[in-house]
């Protein structure tokens, strides 16, 4: 399976933290936000990743995360001249996928608690429909939904509705099968413009082939695109981080666990990093 992650898009909400930098190299606590989708990916055992930025900010992401070979990873990078919409990805991305399964990560989602990684290994084995996970909010109208029927079934999805049929928002991760490249190629643009995640859910749900995963206690998903959200997410990990002596998102405690680094690699990896709390924290692993 590989892996997109959606980087573009102007951060109108994030003014004027965003004027000169793109939202997703922001600082959420001790990382820049980037860092976590992209271990959500490796924690889904994911290693071929494409990331999709604009024009203006590739540069910045290219010096930020290279080629990924420090991780055990391969990262490409694409550019979004101008934002339509989520599905759009897909047809940016559609030589990068060449019909094999994919999943795509918002750039300023976070996922953390106890479970998400064995969700993440689920969704990425099956190799046909789609897999989406949801998360029950108190402000639904903000979000794509999935409404469900007494038995949990799935009965609609729907982007941004006046009037929501559920508090289940859909999150920023999605798992397709290879055809999704073709279904977002015929997709037709929205009253709003774009080319929406939920009109391929749609596609797959006629088909009786989506699955949603519903997020319960323990796990945590943030949507930081404002900033009372960046807040809550920078507060959430530094007290995560603090009381458990553990770091989320750790992209070289990932790729070791993970096994995309021998601990020969990481300590050569190690050696390249200059002095500070964060490789303190990364060489206490080998102790």
């Amino acid at each position: 399976m590989r892996g997109i992650i959606l980087a573009g898009g102007a951060g109108t909400r994030l003014h004027p933290l965003t004027q000169v930098i793109s939202k997703q190299l922001l600082p959420v606590y001790d990382k820049p936000m980037v860092y976590y989708p992209l271990s959500t990916l490796m924690l889904a055992g994911i290693r071929e990743i494409l990331l999709i930025t604009t024009p203006e900010d590739s540069a910045n992401f290219v010096r930020l995360l290279g080629d990924g070979k420090q991780w055990g990873l391969s990262i490409q990078y694409a550019v979004q001249p101008k934002p339509e919409g989520l599905a759009q990805a897909f047809i940016i991305g559609r030589e990068f996928c060449r019909g094999e399964p994919v999943a795509l990560v918002l750039g300023d989602n976070i996922f953390h608690g106890a479970g998400l990684t064995t969700l993440l290994y689920s969704a990425a084995a099956r190799t046909s429909g789609a897999t989406v996970f949801g998360y029950r909010v108190h402000d639904p109208q903000r979000f794509g939904i999935v409404e469900f029927d007494a038995t949990g079934k799935v009965l609609s999805v729907e982007e941004k509705p006046n009037a929501p049929r559920s508090d289940w928002a859909l999150t920023g991760l999605y798992f397709f099968d290879g055809r999704v490249s073709d279904f977002a190629a015929g997709l037709k643009p929205s009253r709003r413009g774009e080319l929406e995640i939920t009109a391929l859910m749609e596609l797959y749900l006629q088909r009786g082939e989506l699955q949603v995963e519903r997020l319960g206690r323990g796990i945590t998903w943030f949507d930081t695109g404002t900033h009372e959200a960046l807040l809550d997410a920078a507060t959430f990990i530094r007290l995560i981080e603090q009381r458990q002596k553990l770091k989320i998102a750790c992209l070289e405690e990932i790729a070791l666990q993970q096994g995309f680094l021998s601990e020969a690699q990481f300590r050569g990896l190690l050696a390249t990093l200059k002095q500070s709390a964060y490789r303190e924290y990364l060489a206490g692993l080998l102790e």
